[in-house]
């Protein structure tokens, strides 16, 4: 008898993708306590809507150069906090990760999610206003159409889609929010957003959400602590001093006004939403922290978790349940299994903490040595 291919973290890489991802999405429904019929669920539409790459063993190298995870595993699950609530889990994934070219990746993404938008009764109208703006004949860039379902008891999601504003061009791409925001009733919502580096994506609920959003994704190289804090446009929006704290307990900054370190080893990232066109102003603002980037390990990761959920006053015990779901490695084996940690505020809602949860499906990145500034302050 054969003894099974594993790697490092005890993977049978004789696996498929498919195979692979449903025993995550199994152990984290456990988690957040959906029942196993609905991750079950769930994991056959994953499978159906990654086609031929959910059939791939995990001893290929992955479909494509994906840029959904730093692995390039088109999968990847988050864990969605609020205070005195069970987390929301949300799984995001690139159906066309198999296609040769960006072309047919968003054909297939486009047509994978009207099938399910049928599937579930969900309407389009608002992104086919949209479709030629983010899928051109002659596409550029990283992506062409993701996916996002937030798992719900009962076997019917909540929706996202995220599409690519450089999809014609970098320079066009502020140029190609703007006409989105437009169509959709938000005109004046360029204008209120603040400047940034780029728009690296730009997204749309769909479903039964109970305020469908339009959401602009902005990218900030070099950001401080003093600038992280000036960044929401939302009224009544987050106080700056605690934009601040978050930014420097993710990064693991200083906090004297001296210590003005920057998020310069990869960019932080705001998201800001729009529901209604009234006043043209975000009625929501999240700040997304890589979180992989400033740590050693993973060990360092949670730890730095564990602070920001404790200054929410949110329960950290699904997120350290979740980390031992999705892998058997230790925390200290490698840096990336959380990849992102974001504070989210809406209207009318407690904040909210998500913890984006790479699937490692191919492998675990190593540790990073962290320079002497950040050593310094991290001890």
């Amino acid at each position: 008898m054969t003894a099974p291919d594993l790697d490092l973290a005890g993977h049978d890489r004789s696996m498929t993708l498919g195979v692979f991802a449903e025993n995550q999405l199994q152990q984290l429904g456990d988690v957040v306590g959906l029942a196993p019929s609905d991750t079950k669920a769930y994991a056959s539409v994953l499978a159906e809507s990654l086609g031929s790459a959910a059939q791939r063993p995990l001893n290929l190298p992955p479909p494509s150069r994906s840029f959904l995870s730093d692995d390039h595993t088109p999968i990847e699950f988050s864990l969605s906090c609020r205070p005195g609530e069970t987390p929301s889990l949300r799984l995001l994934f690139e159906p066309g990760c198999a296609a040769d070219n960006l072309v047919d990746n968003g054909r297939t993404g486009w047509r994978v999610l009207h099938t399910l938008a049928g599937r579930w009764g969900f309407g389009v109208r608002q992104l086919d206003l949209i479709e030629d703006l983010f899928l051109p004949t002659a596409p550029q860039g990283s992506l062409a159409l993701w996916l996002a379902m937030e798992l719900r008891p009962g076997g019917v999601p909540r929706l996202k889609v995220y599409l690519n504003p450089a999809a014609s061009g970098a320079h066009t791409a502020g140029a190609t929010v703007h006409e989105a925001l437009r169509r959709l009733g938000y005109e004046q919502g360029l204008s209120a957003l603040p400047s940034s580096d780029g728009y690296p994506f730009f997204a749309l609920d769909l479903g039964d959400w109970a305020a469908p959003r339009a959401k602009v994704y902005l990218r900030h190289e070099n950001l401080t602590a003093a600038g992280a804090s000036r960044l929401s446009r939302m009224p009544d929006g987050p106080r700056p001093a605690v934009l601040e704290d978050f930014f420097r307990t993710v990064g693991g900054f200083g906090r004297a006004p001296s210590e003005e370190s920057r998020a310069d080893r990869l960019p932080a990232l705001t998201c800001h939403s729009f529901t209604e066109t009234a006043t043209g102003l975000p009625s929501g603002f999240t700040l997304h922290m890589p979180v992989r980037a400033y740590v050693r390990h993973d060990g360092e990761a949670h730890e730095r978790a564990v602070a920001v959920f404790e200054q929410q006053d949110i329960d950290v015990t699904p997120l350290t349940r979740a980390l031992s779901a999705v892998t058997p490695r230790r925390l200290e084996d490698g840096a990336g299994l959380i990849a992102y940690l974001a504070l989210a505020h809406e209207q009318g809602q407690a904040p909210r903490v998500t913890a984006y949860i790479s699937s490692e499906a191919y492998t675990a990145h190593p540790t990073i040595p962290l320079r002497p500034t950040q050593a310094a302050t991290s001890s």
